[in-house]
């Protein structure tokens, strides 16, 4: 995922991003493809590098002892307080 910094002389996307503080925005463009925007608290990223050897990626990603960690203590933490999936698809309004 690549993080881009938005100017604060980006008065569109800026209102944009306002309305994601509030809530969820699904953006559609003009061929209708769907993308959804929502501010993300907490966020972590982790590098597994940029190989086209898939059997490589997972090896990075199983190696990365800071995600597998960050993994565990997330899924530790949520335990039954997940959202269900028809819930999510009715917010997005993905029916």
């Amino acid at each position: 995922m690549k993080t881009i910094a938005v100017s604060a002389r980006a008065k569109t996307l800026n209102d944009l991003l306002e309305k994601a503080r509030r809530g969820a925005v699904v953006l559609e463009s003009a061929d209708g493809q769907r993308f959804a925007l929502t501010a993300v608290n907490d966020w972590e990223g982790f590098d597994v590098g940029m190989s086209n050897d898939f059997a490589d990626e997972v090896e990075r990603t199983g190696s990365n002892k800071k995600l597998l960690k960050s993994l565990a203590v997330r899924r530790k933490g949520v335990r039954g307080k997940g959202i269900p999936l028809a819930d999510v698809k009715k917010q997005l309004g993905i029916e």
